[in-house]
């Protein structure tokens, strides 16, 4: 924090010093002194074992995003534009979910509230196909078998539909949604299809909780920048070792 506080409040001394000032250059060490503090604080959080942990997780995204939007606003032209890619879990509205029954807001809750009517959420579904993601946290990735959605899912509701892809508007009437709750599926570093239920699905509202969702029916694993050879052989089919 003080580091943080420090080098905001030095800026004119290091234009001033320099003659100009590197703007992305300060940015970058704002960004990374914020990281330390916010860093510290998450994980003294999941030390303690409280849920707080993914709301501190969240509010650093939305730190970052609106820091960056700024940055971007007074060092080139206006009005900025900025994209956001991540998983559905931090980008649908957490009002929308179970999660935010439970107290835990994310950057998609964040960023409606903060920008209201410019923000637009869109999220992807997929009914079955590959993914890449570790059987447990700190192991390699690896190409996994993406189990078809469990019936009663949004996902299983949009296979049901007929088109291998399509884009949803849930809220314009051409397309009625149910209002739900039904289970969505959430697949992230992660992926444990023998409890999935348990592990990657949650209720939603999915008319509250996106602008649009992008449906695709099958899938593919996004191919890492350096393969292994382990991601080339994927995972082992459901029938190993009998072949049956």
């Amino acid at each position: 924090m003080r580091e943080l506080v420090d080098l905001q409040g030095r800026s004119p001394d290091y234009v001033q010093r320099d003659g100009r000032l590197a703007p992305d250059e300060h940015f970058h060490a704002e960004q990374n002194a914020r990281l330390v503090r916010n860093a510290e604080e998450y994980y003294r959080s999941m030390f303690r074992g409280s849920r707080l942990s993914w709301n501190l997780r969240d509010r650093h995204m939305m730190e970052t995003l609106e820091a960056l939007a700024l940055h971007l606003e007074t060092t080139g032209p206006s009005p900025v534009k900025v994209v956001v890619w991540a998983h559905n879990s931090h980008l649908g509205d957490a009002r929308a979910t179970e999660m935010g029954a439970r107290g835990e807001w994310n950057l998609g809750q964040l960023v409606r509230q903060r920008f209201e009517g410019e923000a637009f959420l869109v999220g992807m579904t997929t009914h079955h196909g590959t993914v890449t993601a570790a059987t447990n946290w700190d192991e390699p990735p690896l190409r996994r078998n993406v189990r078809p959605a469990l019936l009663g899912s949004y996902e299983s509701l949009f296979h049901a539909v007929g088109p291998p892809r399509f884009l949803l508007f849930p809220e314009d009437g051409a397309a009625p949604v149910p209002p739900g709750p039904l289970l969505e599926r959430a697949i992230g570093v992660v992926y444990r299809p023998e409890t999935e239920r348990q592990s990657h699905y949650f209720e939603a509202r999915v008319a509250r909780q996106f602008d649009a969702v992008l449906h695709l029916d099958e899938t593919r694993a996004l191919e890492p920048l350096e393969r292994s050879a382990g991601w080339d052989a994927g995972e082992p089919a459901d029938t190993y070792p009998t072949g049956l």
